[in-house]
């Protein structure tokens, strides 16, 4: 499972959803290769969603391939698939934190229950991943306490507690002012450039996708309609594609 010599994190092949009338995903065919950033954009409902809960195994598709770190896992059981999910780590739009829970307890959440660490171990780990996204002065704080910048700096730190191989990305700069936005970013570029993962990105954010990503996808009504650097969108005689940018009509 190799692309230009480099072994496949996540391999999509003809992906196709639908629910009820509605199609959703039109045959998608998507490779990520290992320690690269892919970001996924287009119109809301357009599908990004979708994909991710998808990879995750959080929804079935109605026919096609996934297969993450090699494994096919679309006919897997629930309790193989929580296998795999052990090696994805997944931040959700909202950061998902538990309200009951401290800063702290939030990101151990999931080391107390998939690893198997001591409690100064467990208590070690916590402290470097806040550390690492500029939250270990807040262990004590309650979710409600801090913004929702810091919430998703937190909820990152909580998807790389089991070392993923994999990062999964749901609008992860979603409203955030543009100062809270770019620090999300160069998060994510850090995280790229210190632990070689491979990462989806789903965003509306095209200049700060700009900034993280390999490559982008474009997705517009369930089917891939362009990928490749900013740069060579930038230069699609797609129609769609120009809107979608920004830089207007090319007839």
């Amino acid at each position: 499972m190799k692309e230009n010599g480099l072994e496949s994190a996540i391999k999509i092949g003809d992906l196709r959803k639908a629910f009820g009338e509605q199609r959703v995903l039109n045959g998608i065919n998507l490779q990520v290769r290992q320690g690269e950033t892919v970001a996924i954009l287009g119109r809301s409902g357009g599908g990004k969603s979708v994909l991710l809960k998808l990879i995750i195994g959080l929804q079935s598709p109605d026919a096609g391939s996934i297969r993450v770190a090699g494994q096919e896992i679309t006919k897997l059981e629930e309790n193989e698939l929580n296998e795999v999910r052990k090696k994805i780590g997944f931040l959700f739009q909202q950061a998902a934190l538990y309200d009951s829970l401290t800063v702290e307890e939030n990101v151990a959440f999931p080391l107390s229950r998939h690893a198997k660490v001591s409690t100064d171990e467990r208590s070690k780990r916590v402290h470097e991943l806040l550390a690492d996204v500029g939250m270990d002065r807040d262990l004590q704080k309650m979710p409600a306490e801090i913004s929702g910048g810091m919430q998703k700096r937190v909820g990152l730190a909580r998807a790389l507690a089991l070392n993923p191989e994999i990062l999964l990305f749901d609008e992860p700069t979603a409203g955030l002012d543009p100062i809270t936005a770019a620090e999300i970013g160069e998060l994510i570029v850090d995280l790229k450039r210190k632990r070689r993962m491979s990462a989806i990105v789903v965003t509306h954010d095209v200049h700060g996708a700009r900034t993280y990503s390999d490559r982008m996808v474009l997705l517009h009504e369930g089917n891939i309609v362009a990928e490749g650097t900013f740069d060579e969108l930038q230069s699609s005689q797609d129609e769609f594609v120009a809107q979608f940018f920004g830089y207007g009509s090319r007839s």
